[in-house]
């Protein structure tokens, strides 16, 4: 099963995480399937790949709970639109 979880990174008391689609049953900081954003706790900075996400929920795969919450914040859902590419 696919789950969109986080990844942590950065130094010991300055974290930051990325949202990654990676199979359920691997460590949390393995190998990601693909890396969809990234979110800074400290500073409040989120920056997602929305349609890369809304992609990986069609295609099955559970956020975890935090990362649904940040998700919900950001407006992002299953339902969500795929913005055109720039």
């Amino acid at each position: 099963m696919i789950k969109l979880r986080l990844k942590r990174l950065g130094k010991k008391r300055e974290t930051y995480y990325r949202i990654v689609a990676i199979d359920s049953r691997t460590r949390r900081d393995g190998r990601p399937i693909e890396e969809l954003g990234i979110y800074n706790p400290r500073t409040g900075e989120t920056r997602l790949n929305v349609p890369a996400i809304v992609k990986r929920l069609r295609d099955g795969a559970e956020p975890t709970e935090t990362v649904g919450s940040i998700l919900k914040k950001a407006q992002v859902s299953k339902a969500s639109p795929i913005p055109e590419s720039v």
